[in-house]
């Protein structure tokens, strides 16, 4: 296709864009790259069937692409969670959890179990049994916040820095079988739109936790 051709192709999706948004005002380039995504033509790629035949009352509710966004980072998450084990096999490491919670503290000269359970999105009994397991197989130090004798910090030791840093090249290789048969484009705008989601969804995680799902539908959605 010549770059006149393909001008021509984006002025029409730019003007398809503006009328599927008209009321919106703020819109910016990078919702066009993820319209323009949309667009994207899958009929030559094979994609399985996840639903069967049979008539289900309330279909119309489950076919939405909102359903279905939420039902394949579901799998998405059993796919990476299926991978992973396998790369802990042999290791100290022996958790997707434990192995976000060292890289986190990689990262940081330590953090009080409070601060690292939050960051990685954890409730509080299941992060607390984590910190347990890394305490015990020595992966982590704990010791007294000198600001806040009622807290409690954890740091990486040196045993686990050498734990961490010998399963990488086993993670690094997962990462690559996750990102899967995506173009380098593809995984640069999936990248962007799961941090736009982030950055969503972290906002709800740290302000509005304890709200019903009604009340963070009405105050979040636009």
């Amino acid at each position: 296709m010549r770059t006149k051709d393909i001008q021509i192709k984006i002025i029409e999706h730019l003007d398809e864009f503006e009328k599927e948004n008209l009321d919106n005002d703020s819109l910016n380039f990078n919702d066009f790259l993820g319209f323009l995504n949309s667009q994207y033509n899958c009929d030559e790629i094979a994609l399985r069937r996840l639903g069967g035949e049979l008539e289900v009352n309330n279909k119309n509710m489950m076919d939405t692409a909102e359903s279905e966004i939420s039902r394949l980072i579901g799998l998405m998450y059993r796919y990476a969670k299926h991978y992973i084990k396998k790369a802990l096999t042999d290791s100290q490491i022996q958790t997707a959890e434990e192995f976000s919670f060292l890289i986190l503290l990689l990262t940081y000269n330590s953090l009080t179990k409070s601060e690292l359970i939050s960051k990685n999105i954890l409730e509080k009994t299941s992060g607390v049994e984590v910190i347990k397991r890394l305490l015990n197989h020595g992966l982590i130090d704990q010791f007294d916040d000198p600001n806040d004798k009622r807290s409690q910090r954890v740091a990486i030791t040196e045993q686990g820095k050498f734990a961490l840093f010998n399963l990488l090249p086993k993670m690094h290789l997962v990462s690559e079988i996750i990102a899967g048969n995506l173009t380098t484009s593809e995984k640069n705008t999936l990248s962007f739109l799961l941090k736009k989601l982030d950055h969503h969804h972290h906002h709800i995680y740290s302000n509005d936790k304890a709200s019903s799902l009604d009340d963070i539908y009405s105050k979040e959605i636009i």
